[in-house]
C-alpha cells in the first residue's frame, strides 16, 4: 500500500506502469485544473457568495475540495491494502463539511488555490503509485453500508469526481 506524500511543484509527475492508475490520476488533475481556472476568474463578490441549497460560500467549497483529497486518498489506500473502511458514514462527512465551513469561512482565494494545487498533485502522485491489483482490491466500506467496493471505485466516486461535482454546482449557483 502507498501513502500520500508531499509534492514538489518543480518536479514533473511520475508516470505509473499502470495505464489505469495514470488515467485516474490524469482525470483527477484535469478536474482540479478546471476548478482552479474557474475559481481564479471569480470576482471577490462571487468568491464570497453562498451556494443555494448548500449555504457554504463559493470559496469555502473550493477549499473544501482541496482539503479532503488526503482523506479521500487515505480511504482508497485502505481498500487497496485489503482493509475495510470502518467508522466513516455520510453523517460524519456532513458533520466534517459543516465544521470545515465554520473553520474556513474567511479563506482567501490565494490560500484555497494553493491548497488545491498542492493536494491535487499529491493525490495524483498517490494514485499513480497504485498497481492494478490494488485498484481491483475490494473490502467493505462503511460509507456504502459496508458493501464491498474496490479501491478504484472509491477513487472514482470521491477524489476523482469531487472537483467536477462541485464545479458543476458552483457554475450553476453563479448563473442563478
Amino acid at each position: 500500500m502507498t501513502s500520500v506524500v508531499s509534492h514538489d511543484p518543480a518536479v514533473k509527475p511520475l508516470r505509473s506502469n499502470s495505464r489505469r492508475a495514470n488515467a485516474l490520476a490524469d482525470r483527477l488533475e484535469q478536474g482540479a485544473r478546471l476548478l482552479s481556472y474557474f475559481a481564479a476568474g471569480l470576482t471577490e463578490a462571487q468568491w464570497l457568495s453562498r451556494v443555494p441549497g448548500d449555504g457554504r460560500k463559493v470559496g469555502v467549497v473550493v477549499h473544501h475540495v482541496a482539503s479532503v483529497y488526503p482523506l479521500e486518498i487515505h480511504l482508497a489506500q485502505t481498500l487497496a491494502g485489503g482493509s475495510p473502511v470502518t467508522g466513516v458514514t455520510m453523517d460524519d462527512v456532513h458533520a466534517n463539511n459543516a465544521q470545515h465551513a465554520r473553520d474556513n469561512d474567511a479563506v482567501t482565494k490565494e490560500a484555497a488555490l494553493d491548497l488545491l494545487k498542492r493536494n491535487s498533485m499529491a493525490a495524483a502522485d498517490a494514485i499513480r503509485a497504485l498497481r492494478d491489483g490494488e485498484l481491483d482490491q475490494a473490502a467493505p466500506a462503511s460509507l456504502y453500508s459496508d458493501a464491498p467496493v474496490t479501491c478504484q471505485f472509491m477513487l472514482e466516486d470521491h477524489a476523482v469526481r469531487h472537483s467536477y461535482h462541485h464545479l458543476a454546482r458552483l457554475r450553476a449557483a453563479l448563473k442563478a
